[in-house]
């Protein structure tokens, strides 16, 4: 059965990260705390642990965070007072990827794009059907940083979004065992939300680091070649792999594949990482035509692309799997980074037209 959507309402977050965090927490404190509920649930699943135990693991994360993003820390302490809940629920929130995506099979399929001389952005994440009411879109106007939209989970302080100097992120799980110094994933997103320009953001890879393998599409309006400015970074401890666009576009899924990678890793992949990426390869390179119009419709007929159902780029439950890896398509966004648009369908895109559009002046 069809769920139907109305949009997502867009919560608006200003002043310091402390008061940021503070707002946070106490508007989405139902949200919050129904999210400790959910991964108290997912961590047992995944990796076998009760919360208390996530808990002690995410305190290992204080020490590198207050090191590479200390203001963050401030933020979280706020949405923890905001939420009603404590300090360490909040960072074991945020370090959920690092606690869990060691075993766990997670989605997603994104793509960068350079047409017409405009930079786009896009991508489908996926995840467990429990956190479905628990996404929340944050513009987020902080002092003395450029204003941002994240589209995440209630309790996280960034996932995919894009700021106001035409700064994009999208990110996608990757399944592996490995786990070093750096920021969590999480966190170092939402820094890559406070870059300025491209240079700062493609240095929380390459600088800060991040702890464990995931992979970030960085894009951004700024002016480039072209093939755009775009890179996609298979972040992990070592130095990042980097995915050139080609014919200004760049693809990922679930699985690790950068050529020359300096410091590579293993990953685990599901079945269905590589097919989903080659059709996204296939509906862009080959379906697409060049001099084809673009907007924000078409870009989400791709992510609404069903081929290969139910393990499909828009994906849909599927019983036959166990229940522990039965991932949903939960959000939809496509982000027009030229004209500082970020539009989002909540459930699955091809659900529902209806649509959130934030601009940022």
């Amino acid at each position: 059965m069809t769920r139907r959507f109305r949009p997502l309402p867009l919560t608006e977050l200003s002043g310091s990260h402390h008061e940021i965090g503070a707002q946070h927490g106490r508007i989405h404190r139902q949200l919050i705390q129904r999210g400790i509920e959910v991964y108290g649930r997912l961590f047992h699943d995944f990796v076998g642990i009760r919360w208390e135990q996530a808990r002690d693991r995410a305190c290992h994360f204080e020490a590198p965070v207050a090191q590479g993003f200390p203001a963050i820390l401030e933020e979280m302490n706020g949405i923890a007072w905001g939420a009603g809940v404590d300090f360490l629920d909040v960072l074991t929130l945020n370090c959920r990827s690092e606690i869990a995506l060691t075993q766990a099979s997670g989605g997603c399929s994104a793509f960068s794009l350079h047409r017409h001389g405009q930079q786009w952005l896009a991508q489908n994440w996926d995840w467990r059907s429990d956190q479905l009411d628990n996404v929340v879109a944050l513009h987020v106007r902080g002092a003395g940083k450029p204003a941002l939209v994240s589209i995440g989970e209630a309790g996280m302080v960034g996932k995919v979004g894009m700021n106001e100097r035409g700064i994009g992120v999208c990110l996608n799980a990757i399944r592996s065992q490995t786990c070093g110094s750096g920021l969590p994933i999480h966190i170092a997103l939402r820094k890559i939300l406070e870059s300025d320009d491209m240079e700062s953001a493609v240095a929380v890879a390459t600088h800060d680091r991040i702890c464990s393998p995931a992979h970030f599409l960085l894009a951004s309006a700024q002016a480039g070649n072209e093939e755009g400015q775009a890179v996609g970074l298979e972040v992990q401890p070592g130095e990042p792999g980097r995915i050139a666009p080609r014919n200004g576009i760049v693809t990922h899924t679930n699985h690790l594949y950068a050529d020359n990678t300096p410091c590579p890793v293993q990953d685990y992949p599901r079945i269905d990482s590589q097919p989903r990426l080659c059709r996204l390869d296939a509906l862009l390179h080959d379906e697409l035509p060049p001099d084809a119009p673009l907007n924000e419709a078409r870009l989400f007929d791709v992510l609404s692309d069903h081929q290969g159902a139910p393990l499909s780029i828009c994906r849909h439950f599927n019983p036959d799997q166990p229940a522990e890896e039965r991932m949903e398509t939960l959000f939809s966004v496509v982000m027009n980074l030229n004209e500082r648009r970020l539009t989002l369908r909540h459930g699955k895109p091809c659900e529902s037209e209806d649509s959130l559009s934030v601009t940022l002046n």
